[in-house]
């Protein structure tokens, strides 16, 4: 008999938000279904890079819609978005989480440990204001009222069944009211690109994206390189900016092998070689420019390398 597969056809591969909501799903349900392997790989499907889950038995739709909201339930309360509204925390504060986390941490409770690491890290600071360095994909930090963590608590406590099961298999309509993490291209609302006037227009977005894309960033951690910090997947490209690379995969690929998927160097260079990557699986490469407009951090539509 063949592996029973569940397709989540909402999910496009070329979308930031929606590439992280699929590393989110992938981590969530591997931390509910211990006794199992949840795998995950990559198919075309609707014009697309879908998602697809594997390696579940015989969980269906409603049995993952479960585990996803298990999860977040259990994410309600964290101290990891506690502590503060948004990264700009002092060394000390952040290193006091840290502490604490890693001596409550456990095989059944590594979301704190998981996500301070993906926030940043206090061996590094700030020299303007000492404050820690953090990750890349922070895009916010209290301006105009948005605020990183802060969010990140409205969408634990806000996000629905329904929503999980309209962002994982029905074409996304951005029907949602805000607050919206700011990792979808749709997000990006310079004058230029919008027919009405931004600051009247109000932020429609996709919540059960944004929530499982959240748990999707403690599978990009940070890391100290000599006197910088750098985050999972991204680079700096002189004269041009900050951009983010992943990797779409076409072997069912559990947590643990996503992790070194999405680390691998070849994947930074500037025409990543697509003999190597394909020897590991690797059927296509995404790459997508963080852009930065006033106080608020975007992605670009990612474009295949």
């Amino acid at each position: 008999m063949s592996e029973k597969q569940l397709l989540l056809k909402g999910l496009d591969g070329g979308n930031p938000l929606a590439f992280l909501a699929a590393l989110g799903t992938l981590q969530a349900v591997s931390l509910t279904w211990l006794d199992r392997t949840p795998r995950l790989h990559w198919e075309v499907a609707g014009g697309a890079y879908r998602p697809v889950l594997t390696g579940m038995g015989d969980k269906n739709e409603d049995d993952l819609l479960a585990a996803l909201l298990e999860q977040i339930t259990a994410l309600k309360d964290n101290p990891a978005f506690a502590f503060a509204d948004d990264l700009a925390v002092a060394q000390d504060v952040f290193r006091r989480i840290a502490v604490q986390a890693y001596v409550e941490c456990a095989f059944r409770k590594r979301h704190t440990c998981d996500f301070i690491a993906a926030f940043g890290c206090d061996a590094l600071a700030d020299a303007k204001n000492r404050g820690i360095l953090d990750t890349a994909l922070r895009t916010m930090s209290g301006a105009g009222h948005q605020h990183f963590l802060g969010f990140m608590r409205t969408l634990m406590i806000s996000t629905s069944v329904e929503h999980l099961r309209s962002c994982l298999f029905d074409k996304w309509n951005y029907n949602d009211p805000g607050p919206s993490m700011r990792w979808d291209p749709m997000d990006d609302r310079r004058y230029a690109l919008r027919w009405k006037e931004p600051s009247g227009d109000p932020i429609r977005t996709v919540r059960g994206a944004n929530c499982l894309a959240i748990i999707g960033l403690t599978l990009l951690p940070t890391q100290p390189v000599g006197d910088a910090l750098e985050t999972t997947g991204f680079t700096q490209i002189p004269r041009k900016g900050t951009f983010w690379t992943w990797p779409i995969w076409g072997n069912p690929a559990s947590v643990d092998v996503a992790r070194s998927l999405l680390a691998l160097r070849e994947l930074q260079e500037k025409t990543p070689p697509r003999h190597r990557l394909s020897a590991l699986g690797v059927i296509e490469v995404f790459r997508s420019q963080r852009i930065t407009q006033g106080k608020y951090r975007n992605f670009t539509t990612a474009v295949p390398v």
